[in-house]
């Protein structure tokens, strides 16, 4: 009896012990993730570079790509408006956030996570960071939403945003009569 309960102490104890390692890598993982400064973003106005910084944003970077990325341009609400996305992490959450060019207009902040639940392994017995964005084009939204379904998107007249976990799936966000959408949901 003695050593059954022994056995079953050891096996629990080795458990908990391969668990706190695992949660230490994660951790070390979140703590490796590149974030930039704004000011390493030469095609950023100065103004959003300037508010960025005020509102202590890094623009975090996935683990496959080497040159700085996750700031994007588009006309987001509105055809021929030019307006900005950033991938804005404070105290390791990020929220993407919109500056606008024009009148027209949804919500500024959106998609707001926790830096860590964008984490995967990526071999090699590596931990990466992969979120993404990137300016989601009319032809891409009707043909996610035909290949993957999700919401029957409105009348397609400007950009939306994608937000890819890479390699798993994505999501864009529209802007529609002043509120943010969903439209397509796919797997990369």
């Amino acid at each position: 009896m003695r050593i059954q309960t022994l056995t079953t102490v050891l096996i629990v104890v080795s458990a908990l012990v391969v668990d706190a390692v695992c949660a230490d890598e994660w951790s070390e993982a979140e703590k490796k993730i590149v974030r930039l400064d704004p000011i390493m973003f030469n095609e950023l106005p100065s103004e959003i570079v300037e508010e960025l910084k005020a509102q202590k944003c890094t623009v975090p970077q996935t683990f496959e790509n080497s040159k700085p990325h996750n700031v994007i341009s588009g006309a987001f609400s509105e055809k021929n408006q030019k307006d900005w996305a950033i991938l804005c992490s404070r105290d390791g959450v990020s929220t993407i956030k919109i500056f606008w060019g024009g009148a027209v207009r949804c919500p500024s902040e959106i998609s707001e996570s926790k830096d860590h639940g964008w984490l995967q392994g990526i071999g090699n017995n590596k931990i990466g960071y992969s979120r993404a964005i990137g300016p989601a084009r009319k032809k891409t939204i009707l043909e996610d939403h035909k290949v993957y379904g999700g919401p029957t998107p409105p009348p397609i007249s400007h950009d939306g945003i994608d937000d890819s976990f890479l390699d798993k799936t994505s999501v864009v966000h529209y802007c529609s009569n002043g509120k943010w959408i969903a439209l397509a949901f796919g797997t990369d």
